[in-house]
């Protein structure tokens, strides 16, 4: 892991997960976000040890010493890694975390059919010859 506070671990195949991973990294100017797609096959290689299945049905963060951390708690840090914490931290106060999270879990559940309602795309896959992800 290199000296980053937090590893996120997102599906670059989704639409949406890939415009917020992109909005953070265009934000995190101080680097403390290191973003991993476990869409690439690089990922089975350098983390042999984690649960593919698991980082696919709910975005997951490692701490810098070395906590997993999952849904919403990732989705907080790492805005507030960015400086824009404010926006999702009503989301971790009790009782409305308690919400928040089973409407994450909705959401990570069905993101791509989100993604569709949304964005008109319902997952990206990478382009075989220029590594570009396009729509299908």
């Amino acid at each position: 892991m290199q000296n980053s506070s937090l590893t996120i671990f997102f599906d670059g195949y989704c639409p949406l997960c890939s415009i917020e991973m992109n909005k953070l990294k265009q934000l995190d100017k101080q680097k403390n976000i290191k973003f991993v797609d476990i869409q690439e096959a690089s990922f089975f290689v350098d983390y042999p040890h984690l649960d593919w299945q698991a980082l696919d049905a709910r975005i997951h963060g490692y701490l810098a010493d070395g906590t997993m951390i999952t849904g919403l708690d990732v989705t907080y840090l790492a805005w507030k890694l960015v400086g824009k914490g404010w926006v999702y931290a009503p989301l971790r106060w009790p009782v409305i975390s308690w919400f928040a999270d089973i409407a994450y879990n909705i959401f990570a559940k069905y993101r791509h059919r989100i993604s569709y309602l949304v964005t008109g795309k319902k997952r990206c896959v990478p382009c075989e010859n220029k590594g570009e992800k396009v729509d299908v």
